[in-house]
Formats: C-alpha cells, structure tokens, sequence
C-alpha cells in the first residue's frame, strides 16, 4: 500500500505521575521535547491548565523558554495558550520574545477553553464567559499585533520585541465554532481529536471551504490531535492506556467518538501508523498530533519512539548521539 509521508508532533499535558511531584513532572517535559527532537518529529507542543491535579504548567510559554534553551531545532509551541483569559497584546509580546529567542521554532496556538474549574477560571480572570464572547475581537487584535498594524485609541501599539521571523499562529478547537474562527482569521487550524465527539473530517473540511488567507497564514493549514499509546504487542498498549486514564481503551486498539472516528490509537507502532495513513486520507490532513498518557514516564518516552517518523534506519542514525 502506498503511504502519504506525515508530520508527527508531539502534545504535552505535562502530567504528574508515578511518585513524582510537579517539579519532576517539568524536568520530564524537557525530558520529552529532548527526545522527540532526537526522534524526528516535527513539534513539541505544551497545554496549559489551572489548578487542575495532575497537570503541572499554567503558563506555557514560561516552560517555553526552558524548552527552548535544552532544544536546538524542534519547533516548540503552546497547545494552547487559552486567550479569552489573557491580553492580547502580552500574549503577543510573550511570543515575540520567543520567536527572537529561537527564530523559526516558535508556533502560537491558542484556544478558548477555560483549562480549569470554574472557581480556578473566576480567579485567573473573572467572568470568563464574558470573555469567550470577545473570543472575536481578541483573535483579530493577535493578529493585528502579529503584524504591526494594532491601535488602541487610534495609536499605534507595537508589541515588541519585532522578531525577524513572526510565530506561526494556529488556533486549536474541537467544534465548528473554533474552525470558523480559524478560517476567518487566516490562522492554521488544529483539530482536538482526542477530546471530540465532533466528525473532523466535517469540521475540517468548514474551515478549508471558508478559509479567508491573510499575510500570517496564506493557506489553510491543518493538524489533527489523537490520542496514541503504543508498545510492542496490542495487550501491552492496552494495559499502558488504562493505567493512564483513557476510559474503554478496548480490544479494537481505539476508542471511538459517536461518529465512529477515533479519539485514542492503541496497538504496536505498524498498527497505529496504519491508522494514521487512513485518517490522512479521510481527513486531508498531513500531520498529527500525538498524545500520549501511560502512567510511566518510560513508557511514554518507548511509545513515542516505537511511532517516531524516523523509525526507520535513517532515524536511527540521525538519533544515534555524535
């Protein structure tokens, strides 16, 4: 069977595990964009949450920069920076002292999730569904600031530092909504898989058809986000994804949405990336990413390896160390 070269990234929730506490928990998030730097793939993105236990980063683009500084070439990124709880201006200005800091690897994702309680969300920023309706507004002053074109007042506001290479900017959704934001506002468009009862192909197919380019994207770009658990034998996978959380991590190596696409890949490497290849059919998508929760950090690190686009005996090569 013929196979469509794809992207591989990798999407971090920056879990707390075993008998770990947070500040082990981060060292195993460098630990992780380490090795998928080494292992080919193509991003290594960071969620955010808030007061939620088990998750340890509230400010991606404060690990961001660490990140940063242990990497020499993975692009890196926030899967997502949830805006209607912040600033547009400092979110920029945060990015832009990323990108200067390593130019041509930064990607800004954002979302509009709360990423926490409501308590944790009241606190952070107040009433957040008045937020969420300025959801509109925030997104066009992102990318207004990302271009330098942002008044406030009818004065210019510059968000600096002016890095010479911009953040490639994505907005990350699980619903039609947020792919019609990403479509209106030129942005890249990454598809929440793993978290969706939403068809994708249906959503993602929305944002292409209404997509309107801008100077920060000219065409439309996609991305899926899935679940994926892998070792060398199905069972193995298996018990990897039960202890990890993901419910009915079943005999069919997936755990499906009610539209039947999948939200969890579960299986050995040849298994999962067969899959892969069908959903990159069915949803004209080039990239994935990978969301990988076991309970052991090893076995996250083995299960992103067994998957790495450079599997192969080139990769094996590039990752051998010099």
């Amino acid at each position: 069977m013929n196979t469509i070269p794809l992207k591989l990234s990798v999407l971090d929730l920056v879990p707390v595990w075993e008998s770990a506490d947070d500040t082990a928990a981060l060292a195993r998030a460098v630990e992780l964009a380490q090795a998928a730097e080494r292992f080919g793939y193509s991003r290594y993105w960071i969620a955010e949450h808030h007061a939620m236990p088990g998750l340890a980063c509230p400010a991606p683009e404060v690990l961001l920069a660490h990140v940063g500084a242990h990497t020499r070439r993975i692009r890196i990124g926030s899967g997502a920076v949830l805006l209607p709880h912040y600033s547009p201006l400092k979110v920029a200005e945060s990015f832009r002292l990323l990108a200067a800091l390593y130019p041509g690897r930064i990607d800004l994702g954002l979302g509009r999730a709360p990423g926490g309680n409501a308590h944790a969300s009241m606190a952070l920023s107040g009433n957040f569904l008045a937020h969420v309706g300025q959801m509109p507004d925030k997104l066009q002053d992102i990318a207004r600031l990302l271009q330098d074109t942002y008044t406030y007042d009818n004065e210019s506001v510059i968000a600096r530092p002016q890095p010479a290479i911009q953040p490639d900017i994505w907005l990350l959704g699980t619903n039609k909504k947020s792919a019609e934001y990403a479509a209106a506002f030129g942005m890249g468009y990454v598809f929440g898989q793993f978290m969706s009862d939403t068809d994708p192909a249906e959503t993602l197919r929305g944002y292409r058809e209404a997509f309107v380019p801008s100077p920060l994207c000219p065409k439309p770009r996609t991305i899926v986000a899935i679940g994926a658990v892998c070792a060398e034998t199905d069972e193995e996978a298996r018990q990897l994804a039960q202890a990890g959380g993901w419910p009915a991590a079943n005999a069919k190596s997936s755990e499906e949405t009610m539209t039947g696409a999948p939200k969890l890949l579960v299986g050995t490497a040849e298994s999962i990336q067969s899959r892969l290849q069908q959903m990159a059919i069915m949803y004209e998508v080039h990239e994935f990413l990978l969301v990988t929760m076991t309970a052991d950090y090893n076995k996250r690190l083995r299960s992103y390896e067994l998957l790495a686009p450079g599997s192969g005996e080139a990769g094996k090569q590039e990752r051998t160390p010099s």
